[in-house]
């Protein structure tokens, strides 16, 4: 049985003992969890007595912003990085064809040229 009260004397000796030491971190891990779970049930108990009762006025909701329209077939913009027109389209149609997806579900967003 674990006793709480004892000398300095036997706390030394049952600390050099090998059972002492696991008693001694049992003990202490055993009032950290205490701790932390008093811990918790205070907050809990904090946060049902603060909670309001009243239901919140709903803020309104902001007026979405107009879609952009794009052409037909068309997904935004290309920005071009000393690349011609005709090389650029050659890449993307290239890049369409081997992923097996059509050019206009694609979204190409630049294309740079490696010098």
């Amino acid at each position: 049985m674990l006793r709480f009260v004892s000398t300095a004397a036997e706390n030394a000796e049952m600390a050099k003992s090998a059972g002492g030491v696991l008693m001694i971190a049992a003990l202490g891990l055993l009032v950290v969890f205490a701790v932390l779970v008093l811990l918790m049930c205070v907050i809990k108990v904090m946060g049902a007595l603060t909670k309001d009762k009243s239901k919140p006025a709903e803020a309104p909701a902001a007026p979405e912003a107009a879609p952009v329209r794009e052409a037909p077939g068309s997904c935004g913009d290309v920005k071009l990085f000393d690349v011609p027109d005709k090389t650029a389209a050659m890449l993307m149609a290239i890049t369409a064809d081997k992923l097996g997806e059509p050019l206009n579900t694609l979204r190409f967003i630049s294309i740079k040229e490696v010098k």
